[in-house]
């Protein structure tokens, strides 16, 4: 039965017995909890607000909730998302009821917050806004996309960093003290270790206890240690904010000529899993949003490495989708097309249904022909340039100029061609 005569004795994980006493023993989330940060200043002053600690898993915002309730004399009421309901709720609620009619406050820590429907998630505001509980809730996901905004409007949003490599060293060094003794790596496999670890402490953890199980005097290097441990996979949920993070990282390294960071984002979306079809979908509307005229040819070789994709599958299709990744990450960028076609397409919607000019208009049958349907059209092929200077949009419209073209690649010619065909629509225009 739970709390046994011999619970005490029972073995327990080693990132169990490493759980941080104190807030000044939680590693890398400094910004939140040094004197003069924000969560420093609450602890100080004993007055919590509600909250949401948003992170990746395993950087400690389960200890760091159950610290805040311990150094403001909350009672620390924990509760999954994951497995309890409104009748859960209910009984949280009035405990916490009896309990601060008895004086003290309680700390309700939700982890996996988002879990909780919209509904469930309003069935908090009365409780938190009258103080019966300090909400902290956990979540990896973003709270924007996930929470209503109305409790977002009544807690704080901390976001947690995931620990980096001085962080997770000291979670080494506190293991080995631990253990008493060094973990069985030579200096690389320390570092690949790290590595493998992805920014979760927790996991740091596990993978240290499963290396000090093995036999006295084993000293593994980086291929050792990768066969003794498990490697997961890195963080991505192609569902959630981590999928639309890299394929950002991945669009923006392109538009700004950055191959190789290209090239990485590219292959962190392809280890978490991606569909290499997304990818290629989105290379194609970079081709054309991103580079556009100023290398015409970058639609061509999106559409080809995607054919080519499904023509190979995986893995050798991802190489073709690779090499474009190179040839739009060098090539020359413009977005003159795509700020020109939303410009028409604005154009468009202001001007309603305006006509076409009359003489652009053709006239099959009688009737047209005495409306003036056509009349004046000048065939730009029976001219000396093939080129008549006419006017094509609506009367009542005038000119409009809605593609600039850049200086930049192909496009430095199709300026050309424009500025060619601009003066001599001037010079006929000065004739008539």
């Amino acid at each position: 039965m739970p709390g046994g005569l011999f619970e005490s004795q029972a073995p327990r994980p080693l990132a169990d017995r490493l759980r941080p006493k104190s807030l000044e023993e939680v590693v890398g989330q400094e910004h939140l909890l040094k004197p003069d940060s924000p969560l420093g200043r609450m602890v100080r002053a004993r007055r919590l607000t509600s909250m949401v600690l948003w992170g990746p898993p395993g950087v400690g915002k389960t200890t760091i909730a159950r610290l805040l309730a311990l150094a403001s004399d909350l009672h620390f009421e924990p509760l999954s998302a994951v497995f309890s309901g409104v009748a859960d709720l209910r009984k949280v609620f009035e405990a916490a009821k009896a309990r601060r009619a008895a004086g003290q406050g309680t700390l309700l820590f939700i982890d996996e917050i988002h879990r909780f429907n919209r509904s469930q998630q309003d069935g908090f505001l009365p409780y938190v806004e009258d103080g019966t509980v300090t909400l902290v809730g956990a979540t990896t996901e973003n709270p924007s996309f996930e929470l209503n905004a109305a409790l977002l409007s009544r807690a704080q949003v901390f976001v947690l960093n995931r620990l980096d490599e001085a962080a997770l060293e000291k979670l080494l060094a506190r293991a080995e003290a631990e253990e008493g003794r060094p973990l069985p790596l030579d200096a690389d496999a320390r570092t690949a270790l790290k590595a493998m670890a992805d920014g979760d402490g927790r996991y740091c953890l596990n993978l240290c206890e499963e290396l000090f199980a093995l036999p006295p005097g084993t000293v593994l290097d980086t291929a050792g240690l990768a066969t003794a441990v498990q490697r997961r996979m890195p963080l991505y949920d192609k569902a959630q904010e981590g999928h639309y993070n890299l394929i950002s990282a991945l669009h923006k390294s392109l538009r700004g000529s950055d191959t190789d960071a290209a090239l990485y984002w590219y292959a962190r979306m392809l280890a978490g899993g991606e569909d290499p079809r997304y990818i290629a979908r989105r290379l194609l509307r970079f081709a054309v949003e991103d580079v556009g005229m100023a290398d015409p040819g970058a639609l061509a070789q999106a559409v080809a490495a995607w054919e080519s994709y499904e023509r190979l599958g995986s893995p050798e299709g991802e190489l073709a989708i690779a090499q474009l990744v190179i040839y739009l990450g060098t090539a020359p960028k413009s977005n003159a097309a795509y700020v020109a076609y939303k410009a028409a397409v604005s154009a468009a919607k202001e001007t309603g249904s305006l006509s076409p000019p009359k003489h652009i208009l053709n006239a099959p049958t009688k009737l047209m022909k005495q409306l003036g349907y056509g009349k004046g059209y000048a065939y730009d092929h029976d001219t000396a340039e093939g080129f008549s200077g006419q006017d094509y949009f609506p009367e009542e419209m005038g000119r409009r100029e809605f593609y600039r073209p850049v200086e930049r690649g192909f496009e430095r010619e199709v300026k050309k061609r424009l500025d060619y065909w601009a003066r001599l629509r001037a010079e006929k225009s000065e004739k008539t």
